[in-house]
């Protein structure tokens, strides 16, 4: 088989379509078919139906994968969106909140993405389970906000959670402690497809089991397939049956993204009487997100492109700040009628994201992914918003964790904000080195989290450890080299500093 997924490459490559190319992708549609009733009948009973839309997802986006050539973008099409299809968000906050918004705000559900594990942060388990902030966890801050929101509205917003089978069942442990908050939780999983073997375009799954050594067999396959899994769970219906209308989506790790009265008042009351099915928070590119998705026009609809569908010689035109200003924050509002419509008829058109992943074994495979934002062509009326970076504030990495610890963040009702005694609104550029990668290592070398109303610019490198009340002002740099080890006192002050080798401290 290896050699007609490499014949096929080669054909497509060639561009047009021809009987020999056709003649391949038949072969391989019908060698993956069989694998996957083969597949399909180690399913137990009671998981066969549920488990088909899952094959039956997979199939129809492999087909399309066989399909399509090369990047998914047309460059020459891609145009800068018009103005007013990105609006400023200080416009849509001058408009004020109304006095009905408690009849607005039971219209909502808040999804959070909780697909995730931990581990490129060193944790086993799923990612909104690390502590953040004083103890609380990603999950324990969602729901602090949310009920939050309910006692002071009175309220019910419920929170739903879409969980993949990696994070689903310990989960589900956690939610337990919620069960008398003022938070109404549902789950939901998002579909469980088969990685793909990178030579023969076939399933390495034998069955579906769910045993260690299967683990490796399977994949979520992105956020993009938040639509088929909320749909097909039945959840989309229920909350429609509710009289909710709108979801607000965004990443658990993502800190910024808190419910916007502002944004929902806009979307549920329109200046034009006409809604929006699908709003996208975005924000402007610094010098950090020149990778991130941005907002597009192409035919006439708004479209989000990721670096991934860019054509090599435009990527340093996608990442230029001047031509593509903004970027998506993954903040999205979408209607929950019209999710309902588009997914009946087939019309949620994503663009396919090929994933390769090297396993442990050193296996080449591939994974299909969508992503959530890029269905926003398939809506009518969708928008952009330009917000505010402070709604931008995702957690990838520990030097992020450590700004979202420090005391340049106060915490009020699950929500963090800038603190008041920063002068500037600006975030400071972070950069610990690999000896804090992982949580239990990072934690291990800060006695305490230091003093950072003041920095600008922090670079930590090579095995160094902070004592207690250490202030970092401006710039500093802290470079142990190999074998050499750094102790910064407690109670030191490093204002503008490089410290190097044997901790000379010199000015910068």
């Amino acid at each position: 088989m290896s050699s007609l997924a490499g014949d096929l490459s080669k054909a497509m490559s060639g561009g047009g379509m021809s009987p020999f190319q056709e003649a391949i992708r038949q072969e391989l549609e019908a060698a993956m078919k069989a694998d996957l009733e083969r597949i399909l009948s180690t399913a137990p009973e009671s998981e066969l139906e549920h488990i088909k839309k899952d094959i039956a997802g997979f199939q129809s986006l492999f087909h399309r994968f066989l399909q399509e050539k090369g990047p998914s973008v047309d460059w020459g099409k891609i145009q800068r969106p018009p103005e007013d299809s990105i609006q400023p968000y200080e416009k849509i906050k001058a408009k004020g909140i109304p006095d009905n918004i408690a009849s607005v705000l039971n219209k909502l559900v808040v999804v959070k993405l909780n697909g995730g594990l931990g581990t490129s942060m060193g944790c086993k388990g799923p990612k909104s389970l690390i502590g953040v902030r004083n103890e609380n966890t990603f999950l324990d801050l969602t729901v602090k906000q949310i009920e939050h929101l309910n006692v002071t509205y009175n309220t019910q917003v419920p929170l739903v959670l879409m969980n993949s089978f990696n994070t689903d069942e310990d989960t589900k442990k956690i939610l337990q402690k919620y069960s008398h908050s003022r938070v109404k939780i549902y789950t939901f999983n998002q579909s469980r497809y088969p990685r793909i073997n990178k030579e023969s375009l076939l399933p390495i799954a034998k069955d579906l089991s769910y045993s260690v050594e299967n683990a490796e067999t399977w994949y979520p396959p992105g956020h993009g397939d938040i639509y088929a899994s909320f749909y097909n769970s039945g959840l989309l219906d229920t909350l429609l049956e509710d009289g909710k209308e709108y979801i607000f989506v965004s990443n658990i790790d993502n800190l910024g993204a808190t419910v916007d009265l502002h944004i929902l008042n806009h979307l549920m009351n329109p200046p034009n009487g006409k809604r929006c099915e699908f709003v996208m928070e975005v924000t402007d590119k610094t010098r950090a997100d020149v990778k991130g998705g941005t907002l597009t026009q192409c035919d006439g609809k708004l479209r989000l492109v990721e670096i991934a569908q860019v054509p090599k010689a435009h990527v340093d035109e996608f990442k230029s700040v001047s031509k593509f200003k903004i970027f998506n924050t993954n903040n999205l509002w979408i209607s929950l009628s019209a999710i309902k419509r588009l997914q009946e008829a087939n019309a949620i058109d994503m663009e396919i994201i090929v994933n390769p992943k090297t396993l442990d074994g050193g296996l080449n495979v591939i994974q299909l992914e969508t992503a959530v934002g890029a269905a926003i062509k398939s809506f009518e009326n969708s928008l952009g918003i330009n917000v505010p970076r402070s709604r931008f504030l995702p957690v990838k990495t520990t030097s992020d964790l450590l700004l979202v610890m420090s005391n340049l963040y106060s915490l009020n009702a699950g929500s963090l904000t800038m603190s008041e005694k920063r002068e500037f609104p600006t975030v400071p550029l972070v950069k610990l080195g690999s000896s804090f990668t992982k949580v239990q290592d990072y934690l291990r070398r800060f006695d305490n989290i230091p003093d950072m109303l003041e920095l600008d610019h922090l670079t930590v490198s090579g095995d160094v450890t902070f004592g207690k009340n250490v202030a970092l002002k401006g710039t500093v740099i802290i470079i142990a080299n190999h074998g050499d080890r750094i102790d910064i006192p407690p109670g030191a002050v490093l204002e503008n500093k490089i410290v190097s080798g044997n901790l000379r401290i010199l000015d910068h």
